[in-house]
């Protein structure tokens, strides 16, 4: 199996490619700078690394990154910095999933391709109907005009549940939705939900980027998980640690 990986050299990113080498699967990695991906993963004969901006490439060269993958997963996200979140590309998420998909489906898959997007737990799915207080959804729209990157999440998920469907011939997605991300070094028992548990806004729980990846690689790999979230968008907390707690499937591969 392969898998392209945009994102690939961010902070979680980097982490959904360790999990998939680790599970001896082959992926292709666009990233603009390959030097920020770690060794152990550049020395990794089933990584394959294309240097580009995803949004520069032409609809050539998409198609044929794209080509013979079985999967594509997008960890693209806005840098936390005045120009990653007020700067141009401002529909960066959005853009690249649109491309993406057009380039899937002008390689005319024999079978739908998979598509993995990274999200957040303060975007609703628009297909449940999720609650939401009054003072969220105050909260929400405030934040849709002040910070341009909360909009093109919203707007790339759209694509997907409006444009993309449910029954496309070419492509299933899922879109994983963490809550506040952390740093761990190792995979810890979490959670999955249909839909969020708790507000993101006023009692957010907390996700580890190394679990997000880990649950990315088993959508990726195991069709039994894929099958389960298609067309959905699990939100993933991190489980409270307790003596003897079961790892996830497959978390002694992980970290």
């Amino acid at each position: 199996m392969t898998t392209l990986v945009v994102g690939a050299s961010g902070a979680t990113g980097r982490l959904l490619v360790a999990q998939l080498l680790d599970r001896g699967q082959r992926v292709r990695a666009i990233v603009r700078s390959p030097d920020r991906l770690p060794e152990a993963l550049t020395n990794n004969n089933n990584l394959t690394v294309i240097r580009a901006s995803v949004l520069e490439l032409s609809d050539a060269e998409m198609a044929q990154h794209v080509s013979g993958c079985d999967a594509v997963a997008s960890c693209l996200g806005h840098n936390l910095n005045v120009r990653g979140i007020f700067g141009h590309p401002r529909r960066l998420v959005t853009e690249a999933t649109r491309r993406l998909c057009d380039a899937i489906k002008a390689n005319r898959p024999e079978k739908p391709s998979k598509f993995v997007l990274m999200n957040t737990a303060g975007n609703r799915n628009r297909d449940l109907e999720e609650p939401i207080s009054s003072l969220q959804r105050l909260v929400m729209g405030l934040i849709r005009l002040v910070l341009p990157p909360q909009t093109d999440n919203e707007a790339a998920v759209e694509y997907l549940r409006t444009q993309i469907g449910h029954h496309d011939p070419a492509i299933e997605w899922v879109v994983v939705r963490p809550d506040s991300l952390t740093n761990q070094d190792q995979v810890t028992a979490y959670e999955l939900h249909p839909s969020p548990t708790r507000s993101a806004i006023f009692n957010p729980g907390s996700t580890s980027r190394i679990n997000v990846g880990h649950f990315m690689a088993d959508l990726i790999t195991d069709d039994d998980t894929w099958n389960k979230w298609k067309g959905q968008m699990p939100v993933i907390y991190d489980k409270a640690q307790q003596a003897g707690a079961e790892l996830p499937k497959g978390a002694a591969r992980g970290g």
